[in-house]
């Protein structure tokens, strides 16, 4: 396989919670102002709903592109998720992008609190391609279509629809384990795909979550070589390869440690 080269700068979106109405128009206008090309907002049962909060951000903003991360395809009924797409669309002018996956797998239980089945995998990868199609057939101008894909099925199915694919690794995933997955796409389709990468730390600064649910250390993820985990010294250069190598010119930066990037993301303001 002949991974193709790039010749785009890199994008960057954060990942922003709101805490209040007040704090959640000053994040997003802030992660304009900064540079962010993209919003994104978790769906999940212990975060706002990820549809007013992104309508929410579409009102106080003017450049910033709007995107869940990801929408879980089980938890909602795919005619009530069209009408919801187009009406945010509408709302962004345009900036809505529809980030969509088969769902965590801890999300099983979210789906029966809702009162939504949750099929197996092969079902759920259907839906998602299902859906993918209704957005583009039922809603113009229909928003970019980015879908989480992490396992061999999911990337091949992903290669033939998605616009972009989220690599959506493990945390301890390595640089060759990124390398396997673009492959796979690639291998999949004639399609010039583009990649997202989500940080997973940088320096010593880890989301809380990654240590206080799942133990890890920014240590421990450095003696692994995880790929997600960035060093200040030589981020710009090791994301400028990985764009080049291997077409990921996105990356995802998760709110909670997007002070520390911020000269990183400087750096690539200053050479756009």
């Amino acid at each position: 396989m002949d991974i193709q080269t790039r010749p785009e700068t890199m994008k960057f979106g954060i990942i922003l919670v709101p805490r209040s109405g007040h704090e959640w128009v000053r994040a997003t206008q802030d992660a304009e102002r900064k540079g962010y090309r993209t919003i994104l907002l978790p769906d999940t049962l212990y975060t706002p709903s990820p549809f007013p909060a992104l309508a929410a951000a579409a009102a106080v903003t003017s450049t910033v592109r709007l995107r869940p991360n990801v929408l879980a395809v089980p938890l909602r009924h795919p005619g009530a998720l069209m009408r919801e797409v187009a009406a945010l669309q509408l709302l962004s002018a345009g900036r809505f992008e529809l980030g969509i996956g088969v769902g965590r797998p801890d999300a099983a239980a979210e789906a029966e609190k809702l009162g939504m089945p949750w099929d197996s995998a092969g079902r759920r990868r259907n839906q998602l391609l299902e859906i993918a199609a209704m957005v583009r057939t039922q809603i113009d101008p229909s928003p970019e279509i980015i879908v989480a894909a992490n396992g061999s099925r999911m990337l091949a199915d992903a290669a033939g629809i998605a616009d972009r694919i989220l690599l959506a690794a493990q945390p301890q995933a390595t640089e060759s384990e990124l390398a396997e997955m673009v492959r796979i796409v690639r291998d999949n389709t004639d399609r010039d795909i583009r990649f997202t990468h989500q940080l997973v730390g940088f320096g010593d600064r880890l989301p809380h979550y990654l240590g206080a649910h799942l133990g890890l250390t920014a240590e421990g993820l450095r003696g692994s070589g995880a790929a997600g985990l960035l060093d200040p010294a030589t981020a710009v250069e090791v994301l400028d390869y990985r764009r080049e190598k291997y077409g990921i010119d996105e990356l995802i930066v998760p709110g909670e440690i997007a002070r520390a990037f911020e000269p990183t993301l400087a750096a690539f303001a200053k050479s756009a």
